[in-house]
């Protein structure tokens, strides 16, 4: 058993528990230790295809949005690596994703309080604390943040097809450089279908790529001023004080404020394709078909081939096209980690088999109250659709580290906002203060 009981423990090293660990080496008092598995940090390496971009602003980092002053921010990455006036001069629209992942690195290699190689593997209740098994040892902590990140989600349908014929967009960067087949179909409308989609078309060996989405069209992100006041705290706050139902409307009606296509990949698709019928003379197979507001209903192997059905949402015809290879850009589910999970019971969801979080971002379970289970990435339906994204990481971490210590050490008191989201009439939507958890 550790000699002394942490204040925060933290299983799973991804960027959320790594602005955590960021925000906490500014208050040396906090005893925290974050543990995960893997050997290094690595930020989805299968996904750091060439030319590939943030889609969210170089100030949302780990740090900035609550401690400016941070020696962890990228600003001051920049310029530690000595590249703040060439960055500048580069004027990019967007930071590419693999620098943005150095940077992360950068953060998790210098921070004392990580411990790569160590796999959380058991939690249990002790007296005033939680003891996890940390490959055989004991460590004791009043807290726990779990930050193990989501896992890769296919179709049903694709279930009982080889992984020789069909693989997810997080094993792209891997997978890419071995593909033989003629004919890839890549299912997904987003930001990483987008991305598959002009990295296939590098291929010599493949000859047609088919890109196909259940979005009635190929549509761009929606980063316009008033849809990114949803990537605020006060919208966050107030977001949280609806109902259930409502939540899930809304964030189903702001998919393209989350996962749209960055209008920059949009424009350079588009060209790539108008140069490829340029010089063909305009004629003959482009080698690339687009089939939007489709849904997949079954994939059927025939011998080295896969026989996709679709049905057409725009004249509601059904669709059969073979293919020799499937990559699928089709996100990730939240899945309970197995050290929770013999407390699956103990623990509220919601209608869609989530976990149910507090305002704090910690768990809703039966477990004492003072032994906060802090849960990241797990929270688009409690929070809104900037909780699974860098956006308010800074701030959300600043939350928990209030919850933790009980009082503000981070101010994260807000200007009145510029959109007034509830209703001014009536009694208002109860919204907790801001770091403790909702009653």
């Amino acid at each position: 058993m550790t000699s002394h009981v942490l204040d925060l423990a933290g299983a799973g090293i991804g960027p959320f528990n790594l602005s955590i660990a960021a925000q906490l080496d500014s208050i040396p008092a906090v005893k925290a230790q974050f543990f995960d598995s893997r050997p290094a940090f690595s930020w989805h390496p299968g996904m750091m295809l060439p030319g590939a971009e943030m889609q969210t602003s170089f100030l949302k980092d780990l740090v900035t949005g609550t401690n400016p002053t941070s020696p962890w921010s990228f600003l001051a990455y920049l310029v530690r690596h000595k590249r703040f006036y060439q960055f500048l001069n580069a004027e990019y629209e967007a930071v590419p994703r693999q620098e943005f992942a150095d940077y992360l690195g950068w953060v998790a290699r210098n921070l004392p309080s990580l411990s790569f190689g160590k796999t959380v593997r058991r939690m249990d209740k002790v007296d005033g604390a939680l003891a996890l098994d940390v490959d055989g040892e004991c460590v004791v902590a009043r807290n726990l943040a779990v930050g193990v990140g989501k896992k890769p989600s296919l179709p049903t349908w694709a279930e009982d097809l080889p992984k020789s014929m069909i693989f997810h967009n997080s094993e792209a960067a891997h997978r890419l450089g071995g593909v033989k087949a003629r004919r890839v179909a890549v299912i997904g409308g987003g930001q990483s279908g987008a991305e598959l989609v002009d990295a296939l078309l590098d291929l010599k060996s493949v000859d047609s790529v088919l890109w196909i989405s259940r979005r009635p069209n190929f549509e761009p992100l929606d980063a316009t001023p008033f849809t990114n006041e949803l990537f605020t705290p006060g919208y966050m706050d107030c977001f949280h004080g609806l109902t259930e139902d409502l939540r899930i409307t809304h964030t189903r009606r702001q998919l393209l404020a989350s996962d749209g296509i960055s209008a920059s990949t949009l424009k350079k698709l588009y060209r790539r394709l108008y140069e490829r019928r340029l010089e063909r003379g305009g004629a003959g197979d482009d080698g690339i078909q687009l089939r939007p507001f489709r849904d997949v209903t079954a994939g059927r192997r025939q011998g080295q081939t896969i026989e996709l059905t679709m049905r057409n949402g725009f004249d509601e015809s059904i669709e059969t096209v073979e293919v020799d290879l499937i990559v699928a850009a089709t996100g990730y589910r939240f899945e309970l980690p197995t050290f929770l999970q013999p407390h699956a019971q103990r623990i509220d969801y919601n209608t869609l088999g989530e976990p149910v979080l507090n305002q704090d971002f910690s768990l809703a379970w039966d477990g004492p109250a003072e032994n906060k289970i802090f849960v990241l990435n797990a929270g688009r339906h409690s929070h809104g659709i900037a909780e699974p994204q860098m956006s308010l990481a800074a701030w959300r971490s600043a939350v928990i580290v209030n919850a933790l210590l009980g009082h503000d050490h981070f101010d994260l008191q807000l200007l009145e906002p510029l959109v007034h989201w509830q209703g001014q009439h009536g009694d208002p939507v109860p919204a907790a203060r801001l770091g403790q958890a909702a009653e």
